[in-house]
């Protein structure tokens, strides 16, 4: 599409026909639609939306936004008034919105709106949204039972008791992506969240758990409580050691398999990669320090933590 340009004057209206360059003016509606169904919401809001007293009305249009995509570099000085072009462009929408993606700048006020108004959610992509609480994620999902897939990608911690209500509230849910930031400490172990998946989310077809802590006792336990299964994402998930009869199981089972070392280039958001048994060279996340003064958690080996455990702490949220 040639670059958005303001509409010419009155004055040199007729000059700009006469000499024969396009006038976009003269785009039936439809036309104009399926050209601006093709920008990111960004774009159609905050460029679109200004060119002209027509495309502006049309850039109203709730068809336009049945797929909200919002990505963001992650410039916190953007966060708020993303989050009033969300806000609006959720309006506009006038509830039909069925595709929802949101990048770093999610709120729990944000998603108490999407809640109420998205009526007709089918999907719910959070990436990178620290200040989305347990509270908001719930409230979320706890109005979207129709709700079939859903990512929350490197964001703040969340408690078990979201996975549960996610299971409980959204019995369509198909395709579940719960992404963790880096796999800081792969000698820290912990099943939790793969237990409650396999607990409260029987029917998913698509599983991705990019970084998580599991052990083969996690990944089992989703194997046999998620039997509808077609596609695992277990990238840097270095607790989990597939030999044997695990690894026979995965592969009758899983159609498309990820395994933990496989690359993650495709992946759109930045992960570490590090030597087998080694740690990441940044050393250990806030979130990871706050693990290890739980005493539930040991290391793979099976012994504690030990204050005398040598790490130069770097702190990167």
């Amino acid at each position: 599409m040639e670059s958005l340009q303001p509409t010419p004057s009155s004055s040199n209206l007729n000059a700009v026909i006469d000499s024969g360059v396009r006038n976009w003016l003269d785009l039936p509606r439809d036309a104009v639609l399926s050209i601006f169904v093709k920008l990111d919401t960004i774009d159609l809001l905050v460029r679109a939306h200004n060119v002209c007293t027509t495309w502006r009305n049309i850039s109203k249009d709730p068809f336009l936004y049945r797929t909200i995509n919002m990505p963001n570099l992650g410039e916190p000085e953007n966060n708020s008034d993303l989050e009033i072009l969300c806000h609006r462009a959720i309006d506009y929408s006038c509830g039909d919105s069925i595709d929802i993606n949101i990048e770093y700048f999610g709120t729990d006020d944000l998603l108490s709106h999407i809640a109420n108004s998205a009526s007709h959610l089918r999907c719910l992509r959070l990436a990178r949204c620290y200040s989305v609480t347990d509270e908001g994620l719930c409230e979320v999902v706890g109005k979207h039972a129709h709700l079939e897939e859903l990512e929350i990608s490197i964001s703040g911690g969340y408690s078990l008791d979201s996975l549960e209500v996610i299971g409980g509230c959204c019995p369509r849910l198909k395709t579940f992506k719960f992404n963790h930031e880096v796999y800081l400490l792969p000698h820290i172990v912990d099943d939790d969240e793969a237990f409650a998946i396999a607990k409260f989310m029987h029917g998913l077809c698509h599983l991705q758990l990019i970084g998580n802590k599991m052990t083969n006792d996690g990944l089992l336990a989703i194997l046999d409580g998620c039997p509808q299964l077609e596609s695992l994402d277990i990238r840097q998930c270095f607790n989990i050691n597939l030999e044997g009869s695990l690894a026979k199981r995965c592969k009758e089972q899983i159609k498309y398999l990820r395994l933990p070392n496989d690359s993650t280039d495709d992946y759109p958001f930045q992960t570490e990669d590090y030597p087998e048994g080694g740690y990441h060279p940044y050393g250990i996340s806030d979130i990871d320090l706050d693990l290890l003064s739980d005493d539930d958690y040991q290391f793979s080996d099976g012994s504690e933590f030990s204050e005398e455990f040598n790490v130069n702490y770097y702190y990167d949220f």
